[in-house]
């Protein structure tokens, strides 16, 4: 682990941190985020509803980029931009093994797109709850997407009122739109109830692994999870 290289990126509204094993593929991660960013930029400029839409839209043919938003978007039954950071995360990874990478991880904004072939931890972090940034997860299955979605402590717009949704899926991009989802149906007074519905919408998702809920500081688990790890802070 100690040879592997690790740098923050920020490109406009991408605030990133990749972890490769060679040089190139920090560079092939950063040309991709900028690549898409701008190629979706564009895209929206002529379809502005697919920027502001809550909902599914049609899957465009191209970009790229948008064509897999919507597409995650569709199977989560949210807005493609439920899945910007996400899929550009899955897309910036792509190019890193293109370049020979053994180790492409890329987070992008709390999601995390990863493959390796060394186990990777990664931390949750709950806004200024306890839990903040005492666990987290060891990533030893791979390709891997975490996504993690709040109702309390994000800028992002959500309907329910979760600490944290974290989803596992194969990719980052349907993980971020599924965590989304998840966190809009979280809410009510019977934190019990409430975590339940989420479990149960989560796994309704096809492509979630496992999902983690917190509420009102209790937790739910559902489907397949990593390993559980203490955080040293």
């Amino acid at each position: 682990m100690k040879s592997l290289l690790k740098e923050s990126f920020i490109f406009k509204e991408s605030r990133c941190m990749i972890i490769a094993d060679k040089p190139e593929g920090i560079q092939a991660a950063k040309a991709s985020i900028r690549q898409h960013r701008c190629k979706l930029e564009d895209y929206i400029k002529t379809n502005p509803k697919f920027f502001y839409s809550l909902a599914p839209v049609p899957v465009p043919r191209k970009p790229l980029i948008a064509r897999l938003m919507a597409k995650a978007a569709e199977k989560a039954n949210v807005g493609p931009m439920a899945s910007v950071a996400g899929i550009l995360a899955d897309l910036a990874v792509k190019a890193m093994l293109r370049v020979g990478c053994k180790v492409a991880v890329v987070e992008n904004g709390g999601e995390i797109s990863a493959m390796a072939n060394v186990p990777i931890d990664v931390a949750v972090a709950v806004g200024d709850t306890p839990l903040s940034k005492k666990f987290g997860f060891r990533l030893t299955e791979f390709p891997i997407g975490v996504a993690t979605s709040s109702g309390r402590f994000s800028h992002a717009l959500s309907f329910g009122d979760a600490d944290a949704v974290t989803i596992f899926c194969k990719n980052a991009g349907l993980a971020d739109a599924a965590a989304t989802a998840v966190c809009n149906v979280v809410k009510g007074e019977d934190h019990q109830a409430a975590i339940q519905v989420g479990i149960n919408k989560a796994l309704s998702i096809q492509g979630v692994a496992g999902v983690l809920i917190i509420y009102r500081g209790f937790a739910g688990t559902a489907g397949k999870i990593p390993q559980i790890i203490k955080v040293n802070s």
